[in-house]
């Protein structure tokens, strides 16, 4: 994996791939390097013209879809306009997210980051699941090692908001997810795999809307420690296509505190392989999102 780059990416022609939050940063420059390796791909985004200008500038193998994550109804249409146009996705890449926004709902009811961070994309993958071939990888963060899961409270009703930890809340059970995905798919014999990666530190638009009282510490340090998000996305690239990638795997950046460089092997917390709470979060995130998984013991 010695400075593996998007040159690395072993050609992706007859592949789908979906790739949520594909208007902007990480998304759009993992979608843009998919489709140069000879991918189609699917730009699953809320802001329907970004998206349209991120797929003008990538070209004929890029497609632009509605998606919105906070809201279950926009996740359920979704799929089903998706069924009928691909029978078959290669990679689904959960990319998507916000981080330390002040506490809204989404229009399920959600507290907002577990929503669209972990919810949204939980009932996305459930509701895909039967149609990926090859693997699902979902974007963490080392903001993971804040979080707590608080399976009474997942959705911040009785504990006072705190944006931060609700953003590490949130990025914890993307890994739980990844983890537990895992789990269960080599349980019932599939070859699916299920991969996390975090971007390190990355110049994105995310960085520049947390609209925490950081925000303009964060929009000067941003440019002078941030890697681009060209580098960013490397390590969902590589999650993505390299052959070679491991199940269960979690991938960052290689260098000085996994801030920046290219992708390598990287490990997460011990919250993060409490199997006893990933399963009670799948078993939760199944009631609250209305979904069954097909990989749910009867």
């Amino acid at each position: 994996m010695a400075a593996w780059t998007a040159n690395d990416i072993p050609d992706q022609s007859n592949r789908t791939v979906v790739v949520t939050g594909a208007n902007s940063g990480l998304g759009a420059e993992t979608a843009r390097a998919l489709a140069r390796a000879g991918a189609q791909v699917v730009l699953a985004c809320r802001d329907v013209a970004k998206g349209e200008e991120v797929a003008a500038d990538i070209g004929p193998n890029a497609q632009v879809r509605k998606l919105d994550l906070a809201d279950l109804s926009s996740v359920r249409e979704f799929a089903a306009d998706l069924a009928a146009t691909h029978p078959t996705i290669d990679v689904l890449v959960n990319n998507a997210g916000v981080m330390a926004v002040p506490f809204r709902r989404t229009a399920d009811g959600f507290e907002m980051q577990i929503g669209t961070n972990h919810l949204g994309h939980f009932a996305l993958t459930m509701l895909l699941l039967g149609r990926i071939t090859d693997r699902v990888v979902t974007v963490s963060s080392t903001m993971h090692r804040i979080g707590k899961i608080d399976l009474d409270d997942l959705n911040w009703e009785r504990r006072r908001y705190e944006r931060w930890p609700a953003y590490g809340q949130s990025k914890l059970a993307n890994l739980l997810f990844t983890y537990e995905l895992q789990r269960r798919l080599t349980a019932h014999g599939s070859p699916v795999k299920s991969l996390a990666v975090h971007p390190g530190y990355s110049s994105t638009n995310l960085q520049y809307r947390s609209e925490s009282r950081y925000g303009k510490l964060v929009e000067w340090v941003t440019p002078v420690i941030g890697q681009s998000a060209a580098m960013g996305a490397l390590p969902s690239l590589y999650a993505a296509t390299a052959a070679d990638a491991e199940p269960g795997g979690f991938y960052g950046p290689g260098g000085l505190f996994e801030m920046r460089g290219h992708p390598k092997k990287v490990q997460s917390n011990a919250r993060s392989h409490d199997q006893g709470v990933a399963a009670s979060l799948w078993s939760l995130s199944e009631q609250l999102c209305d979904v069954r998984s097909p990989l749910t013991s009867t």
